[in-house]
């Protein structure tokens, strides 16, 4: 399908960031500032599974979520990264990236329903998508 019947889900639109669009995927910060936590969300109208993308769109997922992970990764400097392809409550294919800490408030636990969403400090989140961005090719 083409890219112009895609539209980002309601329930990630609000529960994010836009930091910008690679070459397939839209990239977003969460807002939650427990944890460095992005999101990758393929530009492909009715993606639910990885499955659902051709074989081309699949290998610039994994170079973008590649690029994505070591961007965070160096920014972070985290112990840990989670990246996977959940979709249980919203079912837009979407990527999660997620910079974990043996400090962090739901460690060695998953992130999801541990605590809940603390704002982002406005100058600290756009310290870190300028930074994303830079080290994705963004700007």
């Amino acid at each position: 399908m083409p890219e112009s019947a895609w539209s980002l889900h309601p329930q990630l639109a609000k529960d994010t960031i836009d930091i910008g669009d690679l070459p397939l995927s839209r990239v977003l910060v969460i807002k939650d500032a427990n944890y460095p936590w992005l999101l990758l969300v393929p530009r492909r109208e009715g993606a639910v599974e990885i499955i659902d993308l051709d074989e081309v769109a699949q290998a610039q997922l994994m170079t973008e979520m590649t690029r994505v992970s070591r961007a965070v990764k160096e920014i972070t400097k985290c112990d840990k990264l989670n990246v996977a392809a959940l979709g249980n409550m919203v079912p837009q294919l979407h990527i999660h990236i997620i910079a974990r800490r043996t400090s962090d408030v739901a460690w060695p636990r998953p992130v999801w329903g541990v605590a809940a969403p603390v704002p982002h400090d406005a100058q600290e989140v756009e310290s870190f998508i300028s930074a994303i961005r830079r080290k994705i090719w963004l700007g």
